[in-house]
């Protein structure tokens, strides 16, 4: 891990961007201090200062004798993310041309926010998931995670990623229609797998959209997890004051 943010500080993000995305779920025991350490690669009073922070936030709480565990206060999780009423790169793509230069593609048991997230079942555990890195004027700009069932994903060519988004092959080759999307937006850091697709320290300011879109009765279809490099990206978006009877409100308006 790098050190534009203390190391404590990293390994607490992380931990609660797993609770509040549920990789973590409400009342679940998280791995042992020596666990973490392990896997982060720090000593055990490190882990320890971050699961303190969490603590005191009110995400975790630790149970002696049978280790930490993840509040079973949903309400205080979801205070937790910021809800988003638009895509927050939607705006931006319309004066911005990113570039997709890195495409992998592969077939992995769902992890278990995944699972929750597109409600599959016992018997479909197995989704497509698809990693892209895009470029901005020759810099990297952000790194894409989708997951999506299957028998969909397995319809999707590697090379018309390189053109097309993945939700224009989804609506217009396929012929998904998306009706509902749920978002949350958060600050984070880059962890060393981004660090190494985007060619940035670890550590270093990022932006996390995490989104769960629905087609058609409420089927959820595609999950994603976008990071963008927080010195580059820049969202934009226009508004206006609107009369109503009840007072004047702001509203978001297209670009």
């Amino acid at each position: 891990m790098g050190q534009l943010i203390p190391i404590y500080y990293q390994i607490k993000q992380n931990i609660k961007n797993r609770i509040i995305n549920k990789e973590f779920n409400p009342g679940e025991r998280i791995p042992s201090e020596n666990q973490l350490a392990d896997h982060f690669k720090v000593t055990r009073l490190t882990v320890r200062q971050a699961i303190f922070q969490l603590v005191q936030e009110g995400l975790l709480e630790v149970r002696r004798g049978n280790g930490t565990f993840v509040t079973e206060n949903e309400n205080l999780i979801k205070s937790n993310s910021y809800e988003s009423a638009g895509f927050v790169d939607e705006d931006f793509y319309k004066v911005q041309k990113p570039e997709t230069r890195s495409v992998e593609i592969d077939r992995v048991p769902a992890p278990k926010y995944v699972q929750e997230k597109l409600e599959l079942t016992q018997s479909n555990q197995i989704v497509a998931r698809f990693k892209r890195v895009r470029y901005l004027k020759n810099n990297t700009f952000n790194y894409i995670i989708n997951y999506l069932p299957l028998e969909i994903g397995s319809k999707i060519d590697e090379k018309d990623l390189y053109q097309r988004s993945l939700l224009e092959i989804l609506e217009k080759e396929i012929g998904i229609v998306f009706i509902e999307a749920f978002q949350t937006i958060q600050a984070s850091f880059a962890d060393q797998e981004i660090s190494n697709k985007l060619k940035i320290p670890s550590g270093s300011p990022m932006l996390s959209v995490v989104r769960t879109m629905y087609a058609k009765k409420r089927i959820p279809t595609l999950f994603s997890h976008i990071l963008y490099r927080g010195d580059l990206f820049q969202y934009i978006a226009r508004f206006k004051n609107v009369k109503r009877k009840s007072g004047n409100i702001w509203m978001r308006w297209s670009l």
